[in-house]
């Protein structure tokens, strides 16, 4: 390995470093609590070495949301083999839902942790986190031009059917469920997601 080579990895190790100290302090203590000399602290190094790397803690969080989003897409990259477009829907549904089960952090800080807004990059800017819903809207978009649902917007459904999603898999990682057991999630989103279906597919 050449000298070029060797630092390029150094540096990939260090921003690595860097997001799991911030991930973990985020989770902890909240976005609002953790400063960049904190993460600094956190992995012994100091803060002007974190400033190298990311010029805030907002592109930190930026940094690690887009790590799960690219997941997120890359698990949503099966429903293209899916010709039929509700039964995409559905999928993409279960795809959504178990991403966020089995990332229950990294779903907190995408979607539920509350943040400054300036924490987000411009719409131009957020291509990976647009993606994954882009991929929902044309699903319904297709559902509705192949007279699937019932509703002519797509926008609309798409908005609802994320917000029903979101909704039910944030209320299971926030723990405000006690009276599900947590073996039972999956399989109550799914029945949620069919009972949902069921009142817009033709």
């Amino acid at each position: 390995m050449g000298l070029s080579e060797r630092k390029e990895r150094e540096k990939l190790e260090m921003r690595e470093m860097i997001l799991s100290a911030a991930k973990r302090l985020f989770i902890r203590e909240g976005f609002d609590s953790v400063t960049i000399r904190r993460i600094a602290d956190e992995i012994e190094y100091s803060p002007a070495t974190v400033y190298l790397y990311y010029k805030d803690k907002d592109s930190i969080l930026c940094a690690l949301q887009e790590t799960g989003f690219r997941e997120l897409s890359r698990r949503m990259e099966v429903l293209s083999s899916i010709a039929h477009p509700v039964d995409r829907l559905k999928a993409s549904g279960k795809i959504y839902c178990d991403f966020a089960l089995e990332n229950r952090e990294m779903y907190d800080l995408m979607f539920i942790m509350r943040a400054p807004m300036n924490a987000l990059p411009s719409p131009e800017e957020w291509t990976v986190g647009r993606h994954s819903y882009e991929l929902l809207q044309s699903t319904v978009q297709d559902c509705v031009d192949g007279g699937h649902i019932s509703t002519p917007d797509a926008k609309i459904a798409t908005f609802a059917l994320w917000a029903l999603m979101h909704g039910v898999v944030s209320i299971f990682i926030r723990e405000r469920a006690p009276m599900i057991p947590a073996d039972q999630h999956s399989r109550i989103i799914s029945k949620i997601m069919e009972f949902s279906l069921a009142n817009v597919v033709k």
